[in-house]
């Protein structure tokens, strides 16, 4: 379900530094599935680099700011119904960000294609003692990404703990992880890309 989080609207916020941190894995031309899009920072983000993004949400008025955007398709989509809603479909990158429904999980691994890109990122058990999300539905267990990929993707960086910006405390958790076909070894994010995101732990996802 998506977080109960208090955070402000996607709209106003950049893209989370996680996803910007490794963005240089998904191809400029990539199929990206931008998962609980909200109103679509990251869907943007990626548009403009050249991909074609499906933009999934439930919410039909962020779904419609994109519909003139290119490179976005918005699908508006019950993403907790009993059944996958991309059961036949795979893609060279999915992107979450503060989305957890678990009974879905391991099909969002299965959707990233084999030399593809998986970019994720939510709260994680222990945020409930700072703030919302703290409904353990919406808590990702201690290496509960790390187990979802195991055997199906390789890690390029996993990351969980606490995080500090302006006072304000959150648990996370995050992984980015790539498709078994990949090229072995893939370029980690750059020394630029990595002093700038490590200066900004947080944004109010």
């Amino acid at each position: 379900m998506k977080s109960e989080s208090s955070s402000p609207r996607h709209e106003t916020l950049a893209p989370s530094h996680w996803i910007l941190r490794h963005a240089h894995l998904v191809p400029p031309r990539a199929r990206v599935l931008d998962l609980a899009c909200g109103h679509g920072r990251h869907a943007r983000f990626f548009a403009e680099r050249g991909a074609q993004v499906i933009a999934a949400d439930r919410d039909a008025d962020a779904l419609a700011a994109m519909e003139d955007v290119r490179g976005i398709e918005a699908r508006r989509i019950d993403l907790e119904a009993s059944s996958w809603p991309f059961a036949n479909e795979r893609f060279d990158a999915i992107v979450v960000a503060n989305y957890l429904h678990r009974p879905h999980l391991p099909q969002i691994v299965a959707g990233v294609a084999d030399d593809g890109v998986l970019l994720y990122e939510t709260f994680a058990r222990g945020n409930e003692a700072y703030g919302r999300p703290r409904n353990p539905a919406f808590l990702l267990e201690p290496g509960e990404l790390l187990a979802a990929v195991d055997g199906r993707l390789a890690v390029v960086e996993f990351a969980q703990g606490m995080i500090v910006d302006g006072g304000r405390r959150a648990v996370v958790q995050r992984i980015a992880a790539v498709g078994l076909r990949r090229h072995w070894p893939p370029p980690l994010a750059p020394q630029a890309a990595l002093a700038a995101t490590s200066a900004r732990p947080y944004a109010g996802e």
